[in-house]
């Protein structure tokens, strides 16, 4: 690591000390992170999978995070419960089986 800061700011001092009226540490610093972002966002790819479930909780893959929830009844709402589980709270009671509950999570990871 001190390596690397070494010939960091070894650049630098070249590039700068070229032209020193010219020296544009900004745009390099921004060339350099531009550069390193774009290479690492190259090898990110984002997986995402539907997990539907009969009752009031559907819970993401391991692995996974939920990032949108539907409930299947109208009149509920839902709310991501320990970073893992979509859940339905309804204010009455489904008594009903045309009426049953279902929940459906939207679960994402990242993955490089």
């Amino acid at each position: 690591m001190k390596m690397r800061v070494v010939v960091l700011l070894a650049v630098i001092v070249v590039f700068c000390a070229a032209d020193a009226q010219k020296c544009a540490l900004d745009d390099l610093m921004s060339s350099l992170t531009k550069s390193t972002a774009s290479a690492v966002l190259q090898n990110v790819t984002l997986s995402c999978t539907d997990v539907q479930s009969r009752g009031y909780q559907a819970e993401c893959p391991k692995g996974y995070k939920p990032t949108c929830c539907s409930c299947t009844n109208a009149g509920c709402y839902w709310d991501i419960s320990d970073d893992q589980t979509c859940r339905c709270q309804c204010a009455k009671p489904i008594t009903t089986t045309v009426n049953r509950i279902g929940v459906i999570a939207r679960c994402c990871k990242i993955a490089m």
